[in-house]
Protein backbone atom coordinates (compact mmCIF):
# COMPACT_ATOMS: atom_id res chain seq x y z
CA UNK A 1 0.00 0.00 0.00
CA UNK A 2 1.34 3.48 -0.81
CA UNK A 3 -0.46 6.19 1.57
CA UNK A 4 0.48 10.40 1.03
CA UNK A 5 1.67 11.94 3.78
CA UNK A 6 0.00 14.71 5.30
CA UNK A 7 3.50 16.69 5.55
CA UNK A 8 3.16 17.17 2.57
CA UNK A 9 2.68 20.64 1.12
CA UNK A 10 3.69 22.88 -1.91
CA UNK A 11 6.23 21.43 -4.38
CA UNK A 12 7.38 18.51 -1.93
CA UNK A 13 5.27 15.51 -1.87
CA UNK A 14 5.60 12.65 0.67
CA UNK A 15 4.86 8.68 0.25
CA UNK A 16 4.79 5.85 3.11
CA UNK A 17 5.16 2.19 1.54
CA UNK A 18 3.42 -0.08 3.52
CA UNK A 19 3.98 -4.01 3.18
CA UNK A 20 3.90 -5.50 -0.30
CA UNK A 21 3.86 -2.75 -3.09
CA UNK A 22 1.95 -3.91 -6.30
CA UNK A 23 1.23 -2.75 -9.24
CA UNK A 24 -2.43 -0.92 -8.50
CA UNK A 25 -0.35 0.77 -5.83
CA UNK A 26 0.95 3.23 -8.57
CA UNK A 27 -2.08 4.47 -8.75
CA UNK A 28 -2.41 6.33 -5.91
CA UNK A 29 1.72 7.45 -6.21
CA UNK A 30 1.50 8.90 -10.03
CA UNK A 31 -1.46 10.86 -10.50
CA UNK A 32 -0.35 12.75 -7.14
CA UNK A 33 3.26 12.78 -8.48
CA UNK A 34 1.77 14.13 -12.01
CA UNK A 35 -0.68 16.95 -11.06
CA UNK A 36 2.59 18.37 -9.02
CA UNK A 37 4.98 18.30 -11.79
CA UNK A 38 1.96 19.51 -13.80
CA UNK A 39 1.60 22.28 -11.29
CA UNK A 40 5.42 23.18 -10.10
CA UNK A 41 7.21 22.00 -13.16
CA UNK A 42 9.83 20.13 -10.69
CA UNK A 43 9.20 18.26 -7.71
CA UNK A 44 10.92 17.18 -4.41
CA UNK A 45 9.51 13.61 -3.26
CA UNK A 46 9.97 12.03 0.80
CA UNK A 47 9.57 7.90 0.27
CA UNK A 48 8.89 6.43 4.25
CA UNK A 49 10.02 2.53 3.37
CA UNK A 50 10.13 1.65 7.31
CA UNK A 51 7.53 -0.43 6.71
CA UNK A 52 8.30 -1.61 3.07
CA UNK A 53 8.43 -5.37 2.65
CA UNK A 54 9.07 -6.14 -1.07
CA UNK A 55 7.20 -5.05 -4.38
CA UNK A 56 5.24 -7.82 -6.58
CA UNK A 57 6.57 -8.39 -9.62
CA UNK A 58 3.65 -6.99 -11.58
CA UNK A 59 4.60 -3.94 -10.37
CA UNK A 60 8.35 -3.95 -11.61
CA UNK A 61 7.36 -2.41 -14.81
CA UNK A 62 5.31 0.29 -13.10
CA UNK A 63 8.16 1.42 -10.98
CA UNK A 64 10.68 1.31 -14.21
CA UNK A 65 8.13 3.27 -15.90
CA UNK A 66 7.78 5.95 -12.95
CA UNK A 67 11.22 6.12 -13.19
CA UNK A 68 11.73 6.57 -16.77
CA UNK A 69 8.89 9.50 -16.78
CA UNK A 70 9.70 11.74 -13.73
CA UNK A 71 13.46 11.18 -13.08
CA UNK A 72 14.73 14.92 -14.68
CA UNK A 73 11.36 16.26 -12.59
CA UNK A 74 12.50 14.79 -9.55
CA UNK A 75 14.91 17.07 -7.97
CA UNK A 76 15.51 15.78 -4.76
CA UNK A 77 14.62 12.08 -3.33
CA UNK A 78 14.56 11.70 0.50
CA UNK A 79 14.57 7.77 1.56
CA UNK A 80 13.58 6.87 5.13
CA UNK A 81 14.05 3.33 6.28
CA UNK A 82 15.60 1.26 8.90
CA UNK A 83 17.99 -1.72 7.27
CA UNK A 84 21.21 -1.30 5.47
CA UNK A 85 19.94 -2.77 2.32
CA UNK A 86 17.39 -0.27 1.78
CA UNK A 87 20.29 2.19 1.86
CA UNK A 88 22.06 0.31 -0.74
CA UNK A 89 19.29 0.41 -3.03
CA UNK A 90 18.84 4.38 -2.41
CA UNK A 91 22.73 4.95 -3.61
CA UNK A 92 21.60 2.45 -6.65
CA UNK A 93 18.38 4.12 -7.66
CA UNK A 94 19.35 7.49 -7.55
CA UNK A 95 20.55 7.73 -11.14
CA UNK A 96 17.10 6.76 -11.94
CA UNK A 97 14.69 8.09 -10.12
CA UNK A 98 15.48 11.53 -9.02
CA UNK A 99 18.34 14.12 -9.69
CA UNK A 100 19.83 13.93 -6.16
CA UNK A 101 19.17 10.87 -3.32
CA UNK A 102 19.83 10.68 0.43
CA UNK A 103 19.04 7.86 2.97
CA UNK A 104 18.22 9.12 6.29
CA UNK A 105 17.21 6.71 9.15
CA UNK A 106 13.53 6.72 10.77
CA UNK A 107 14.77 8.63 13.82
CA UNK A 108 16.19 11.77 10.97
CA UNK A 109 12.57 12.00 9.45
CA UNK A 110 12.52 15.76 10.22
CA UNK A 111 15.96 15.90 8.99
CA UNK A 112 14.83 14.64 5.48
CA UNK A 113 12.21 17.16 5.23
CA UNK A 114 14.26 19.74 5.70
CA UNK A 115 17.00 19.04 3.20
CA UNK A 116 13.98 18.29 0.53
CA UNK A 117 13.10 22.33 1.53
CA UNK A 118 17.08 23.41 1.18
Amino acid sequence: MITKMSESKGNILGFKMIGDISKEDYKILVPEVQALVDKEGSISLLMDITQFKWEDIDAWGADFNFGRTYRKKINKMAVVGDKTWEKCITNLAEPFYSIEAKFFNPDDIKDAWKWLKE
